[in-house]
């Protein structure tokens, strides 16, 4: 009688999971630190091997592409805001606004954010990350005025977008193109303006 050897799946190695962890983190706190400092156009994967101190065929093993990696330091990019309840539309809008304001003030992401914009016209798949990021800004924005809405507090036939655009779209002129102050008082005004035409 022959006798079958049931093949016996060696426990996880914590160790090695950890380094590989700890290798990853490493990799992409050097890509988003390139990414700061240059935009996508100075990341490469030399680049990032030479200021991580990975190597090369290990960042390959993880992220196949520099797209691959680009794809994976971007998408970290969008944190989204929590979703404030003041109890009135105007209260949830500034605080929102405000917190916008300080991430383009002073978040590394907003220099990063115009070379991702730029690189979306020509990268499909970084364009897929510029709406991921952009939906995460997004949504807070459009879940306050939706429940304004229910409340009776804003008219239910305005398009929550177009309110998201009249407060995004002054803040980010600010940032990019007029490069005027985005002080605590311009950020109220914009959220008054706002309030009005409702």
């Amino acid at each position: 009688m022959v006798t079958r050897k049931r093949a016996l799946k060696a426990p996880p190695d914590s160790d090695t999971d950890s380094r590989v962890q700890r290798s990853k983190h490493t990799v992409l706190a050097a890509t988003y630190e390139l990414l700061t400092q240059s935009g996508l156009a100075g990341v490469s994967v030399d680049a990032v091997s030479k200021r991580s101190g990975v190597a090369k065929t290990t960042i390959y093993r993880h992220w196949p592409s520099r797209s691959a990696l680009l794809l994976d330091a971007c998408s970290r990019m969008g944190s989204r805001a929590q979703t404030p309840d003041t109890g009135t539309l105007r209260g949830d809008l500034e605080t929102l606004a405000f917190h916008v304001a300080g991430r383009l003030r002073t978040a590394p992401w907003a220099a990063v954010l115009p070379s991702i914009i730029d690189a979306a016209e020509r990268d499909a798949d970084l364009a897929g990350v510029q709406a991921r990021i952009h939906a995460e800004m997004r949504y807070p924005f459009c879940a306050v005025v939706e429940r304004a809405q229910q409340k009776g507090q804003a008219r239910r036939g305005v398009n929550p977008a177009e309110i998201v655009a009249a407060v995004l779209g002054p803040l980010f002129y600010r940032r990019w193109f007029s490069r005027e102050p985005l002080d605590d008082t311009f950020v109220k005004a914009v959220v008054q303006n706002v309030i009005s035409q409702l």
